[in-house]
């Protein structure tokens, strides 16, 4: 992987229908193992999946989204995300892998956490970024795309029923060969973002 890397990564929301290897599949994960972790906990899991698999965790997904669509809502203060996330449901299935991420040290968001778990939550949430960025960089050098997808938290239960395991879902990674090559999204300037105390 190069520099040059994190200035041409764009989120990709079309892809070719061209497997990837498991080889490049087994670079990219071995990319995103090489992430800083808070007391190298290594709070990371992905479960990688494609074919027949990735489409009975898409109709999981697509259960969840209707069930919030009619009125059973888990997130109900965030129903106005509910078209986007039909819009990356049908992104994920045209990518030909989608990686779910895993928090091993995290239980459901819908359960209460006290103080001192919710610093260890937030700790293993920075190091689980680090772990999807180092993957997502090391696919762009690859020339491979990828959209980094949080939309899964509205179907959230229909997932982890699925998943059957007690870890945190966290997001989804969709990957494949891209078949667009969007602009560049605007940044905030560095008088936006940055604060000198001196």
């Amino acid at each position: 992987m190069n520099i040059q890397a994190i200035y041409d990564r764009r989120s990709i929301r079309k892809y070719k229908d061209t497997p990837v290897s498991e080889k490049m599949m087994e670079q990219i994960i071995r990319a995103g193992q090489q992430a800083p972790s808070a007391k190298n906990r290594q709070p990371w899991k992905c479960i990688v999946f494609e074919n027949n698999a990735k489409k009975e965790l898409l109709e999981c997904m697509e259960c969840g989204l209707e069930r919030e669509y009619k009125g059973k809502a888990v997130l109900p203060k965030s129903r106005f995300g509910l078209p986007d996330a039909r819009h990356t449901l049908r992104i994920m299935r045209q990518a030909p892998v989608l990686l779910i991420i895993l928090n091993t040290n995290g239980t459901s968001p819908f359960l209460p956490i006290d103080e001192d778990r919710r610093v260890s939550e937030i700790c293993d949430s920075l190091s689980i970024g680090a772990f999807v960025q180092n993957m997502l960089l090391e696919a762009q050098s690859m020339g491979l795309g990828t959209l980094w997808i949080a939309n899964t938290c509205f179907a959230y239960p229909e997932l982890m029923e699925y998943l059957q395991t007690g870890e945190q879902l966290v997001g989804a990674v969709a990957l494949g060969y891209p078949d667009e090559e969007p602009a560049a999204r605007p940044r905030k300037g560095l008088e936006e973002i940055v604060e000198w105390r001196i």
